[in-house]
């Protein structure tokens, strides 16, 4: 995410010819999106996505379960 919001300031920087990134050749201002790319690839091809999305919702069913075990009076097991 981080690399498309660079991305779209040098490019905004670079359209509206804004010193020193309007001199800097494109390849270099586009390389942002470049890198983003590679990100997506090696985040998708590794698990970290699917893991990010799992921890996510055990971390929705806990908080689920817990708000049950509070409204019927339950206590929560310690640990």
């Amino acid at each position: 995410m981080y690399f498309l919001l660079i991305g779209i300031v040098g490019i905004l920087l670079k359209y509206l010819e804004i010193a020193p990134v309007s001199d800097w050749s494109w390849l270099i201002v586009l390389s942002p999106f470049a890198l983003a790319v590679a990100w997506w690839a090696f985040a998708d091809a590794s698990g970290y996505t699917k893991r990010k999305e799992i921890e996510k919702m055990a971390e929705r069913k806990q908080k689920r379960l817990d708000q049950q075990h509070d409204a019927l009076g339950m206590i929560k097991k310690r640990k």
